[in-house]
């Protein structure tokens, strides 16, 4: 082996070794209370397509003895009903062991909001654009496109409904009342976990949760949300709640691929998904 192999070799490891105790050193120091008492953020920005890296940090944070509160910070319009309610759910467990508090920013709408309820207190802005509690299932329908460019799709399914959905092909009225029915269904859901959480009337509920949206400001009003604040005072109520004067914000990292970022807006666009998802040009 060439000398200037070696040596780049042994630059490399040492790096690695380096780094590696900055990352057990800083560990230790945060578990021993160096830092005093400390806040793990979790950031949940855009469209919420995936669960699996966000339920990664709500997990490793309540399991964390260093972590006295987690911090969700929300700026997303919503997304997936599943990817929402595995979000949700995780964060109902991490609430038996720590304190929790949302806050949003710019918007935090339909599945964003539904995020949000798991938390002891919901904070968001004066302008904060959140509600939109409904469920949405859309997708495109290709099938005069095709047949102007001479394209046909044949198809061979066990059973009729196997491909409902489709977008070589419209949806007849059956097949629309069973997803209706699947709608509504998701719907129930996301009604009952308001409810719950807030401890608001069904009735009181279902007179604003017909996919409209609120201001920060108007949420408050209505008890959806519980106080107006920026980030900031968010940190600063989380702390009050575990006792914290000066706490320490720890982030998680969080990778995704550059696959990741090709993949997603096509299944989006071309696959039926339920979505808890507002979007601005309701407006």
């Amino acid at each position: 082996m060439k000398k200037s192999h070696i040596i780049v070799i042994c630059v490399v490891g040492g790096v690695i070794v380096f780094g590696l105790l900055i990352g057990f050193t800083m560990k230790a120091m945060r578990q021993n209370g160096f830092y005093g008492g400390q806040i793990g953020v979790i950031e949940v920005n855009n469209v919420i397509s995936t669960s699996k890296y966000i339920t990664e940090h709500i997990r490793d944070f309540s399991e964390d003895p260093s972590i006295k509160a987690i911090l969700l910070r929300i700026d997303s319009p919503g997304g997936g009903v599943a990817a929402s309610q595995e979000i949700y759910e995780e964060l109902k467990k991490a609430k038996e062991t720590k304190k929790i508090v949302a806050s949003m920013g710019a918007v935090a709408a339909s599945g964003g909001y539904y995020i949000a309820l798991p938390a002891d207190i919901i904070v968001a802005n004066p302008g904060t654009i959140t509600g939109s509690i409904g469920v949405i299932m859309e997708f495109p329908v290709l099938k005069e496109l095709l047949d102007k460019i001479g394209i046909e799709f044949e198809v061979v399914k066990s059973r009729e409904h196997k491909d409902i959905g489709s977008p070589f092909r419209r949806i007849n009225k059956e097949e629309r009342e069973l997803l209706n029915d699947v709608i509504m269904d998701v719907y129930d859901q996301f009604i009952t976990a308001t409810i719950e959480a807030r401890g608001l009337a069904r009735d009181s509920v279902l007179k604003y949760a017909d996919g409209r949206i609120f201001t920060g400001r108007q949420a408050r009003d209505l008890g959806f949300i519980d106080t107006l604040g920026t980030f900031y005072d968010a940190v600063e109520i989380a702390g009050d709640l575990v006792g914290i004067d000066d706490p320490f914000l720890v982030y998680p990292r969080r990778p995704m691929s550059f696959i990741d970022y090709l993949t997603e807006p096509v299944e989006n666009l071309l696959i039926p998904s339920l979505q808890f998802r507002w979007r601005s040009s309701d407006l």
